[in-house]
């Protein structure tokens, strides 16, 4: 995955409504080095901490990196507004996320296929606690900071997600079509945005959570099972 171009969470790939796209709104580098990864990751994190405490409205670049402790020619150097901020946090977001996936799903060994399944679809779904901290209101930055590329590289890098889990869950006698793999991606993946969008509580995202668990694993059962 190439850079940090942002991923958006609401609209559909291919959406016009991305045209607004502000100029200004995409990452200049990707760190590479050590030292650059963790200044990196010093301004995402104050980037976190200030939204948390001051919102959106009164977070500056200049705010920032003041709290970071990193000079603001830095930060410009990888982000010179703080939209491309957001695009390169929302970015880094969707990584993690991929990154989640395959430590807790696919990398393991003596791991049923059942519980893959359970691990990668808690992920998608968001309530795992361990994943990047990403509020609501970042939704409505999502016309400003995204092209429909974006939304596609990400519908595609997630997707890809569901395939390497069934890549090792050996023990799955009949591997599920690409059709069903799809739109259990898209039930997953497509109810977390909706459910971001409306702002569902704490509780009802777990039982939500828990249903597509069951559902998926049924639709993946009954695929197994002769016609």
């Amino acid at each position: 995955m190439d850079g940090f171009d942002s991923i958006p969470f609401v609209s559909p790939p291919g959406s016009d409504f991305m045209s607004t796209r502000l100029p200004s709104a995409k990452p200049l580098k990707r760190p590479t080095q050590q030292r650059a990864k963790a200044t990196v990751q010093a301004i995402f994190d104050t980037y976190v901490r200030i939204w948390q405490r001051d919102g959106w409205a009164r977070l500056t670049t200049r705010a920032v990196a003041l709290e970071a402790g990193v000079a603001i020619g830095t930060l410009y150097d990888y982000f010179p507004s703080k939209h491309a901020l957001h695009s390169g946090y929302v970015r880094y977001c969707v990584e993690q996320l991929l990154e989640a996936i395959d430590a807790q799903a696919v990398a393991p060994t003596a791991l049923a296929w059942p519980e893959r399944i359970r691990r990668l679809v808690r992920t998608l779904a968001g309530v795992e606690s361990r994943l990047p901290w990403f509020h609501p209101d970042m939704l409505e930055l999502e016309t400003l900071v995204a092209e429909p590329k974006h939304q596609r590289r990400a519908y595609e890098d997630l997707l890809s997600a569901w395939h390497r889990v069934i890549d090792a869950a050996t023990d799955l006698p009949v591997r599920p079509s690409p059709a069903t793999l799809e739109a259990l991606h898209l039930s997953v993946w497509g109810g977390r945005r909706y459910a971001m969008l409306v702002q569902l509580e704490a509780d009802r995202m777990q039982a939500w959570a828990a249903s597509m668990e069951h559902l998926c694993l049924l639709t993946l059962r009954s695929a197994n099972e002769p016609a």
